[in-house]
């Protein structure tokens, strides 16, 4: 494990954002980095198609929607 220094701004956000996303600051930082690893990794694929394939990697079973 190691330690990463951030700005005392971007640790609020990650506050802030922890407690809504009900995770640890930990957690949420480390969600943080794997999205953005992913998103640089992928850059033509949006957040929502990279959320998918990480469910879907996961054996996430997320019920569809259906039309109206």
């Amino acid at each position: 494990m190691g330690i990463v220094k951030i700005g005392d701004d971007l640790h609020e956000e990650l506050r802030k954002a922890s407690s809504v996303m009900c995770r640890s600051i930990n957690a949420q930082a480390e969600f943080w980095m794997k999205v953005g690893m992913l998103a640089e990794a992928n850059p033509t694929l949006p957040y929502t198609e990279i959320m998918a394939q990480q469910l879907k990697n996961a054996d996430v079973q997320v019920p569809q929607i259906e039309a109206a």
